[in-house]
């Protein structure tokens, strides 16, 4: 797979935003992405030295509209730690 197929969008949220002080930050990614996988499309995307990875499945929810119900799609995050000496990924330094 390309690093683009593997790395699909960053989670911009409060608590995901919260970690980028201590260089992590969240992804959503492909569901048969591995942590190898995801940590070299990282460094190959944002040009960064990765540390570590985590990785977990996210359950989707039940939503109702009217009398129709149905489940949202499940998706997979992980949570991607820097080294001490990598440089911070641009895009995330915006937001705060």
């Amino acid at each position: 797979m390309a690093a683009q197929d593997i790395v699909i969008r960053p989670i911009i949220t409060e608590k995901s935003m919260a970690g980028t002080g201590m260089k992590k930050y969240t992804f959503e990614v492909a569901k048969s992405a591995t942590k190898i996988d995801i940590a070299r499309a990282v460094e190959a995307l944002f040009g960064v030295k990765v540390s570590k990875v985590n990785t977990l499945h996210v359950r989707g929810q039940m939503r109702r509209q009217g009398k129709n119900e149905g489940y949202t799609p499940s998706w997979k995050k992980a949570i991607v730690t820097l080294t001490a000496d990598s440089k911070t990924i641009e895009f995330f330094e915006g937001m705060m």
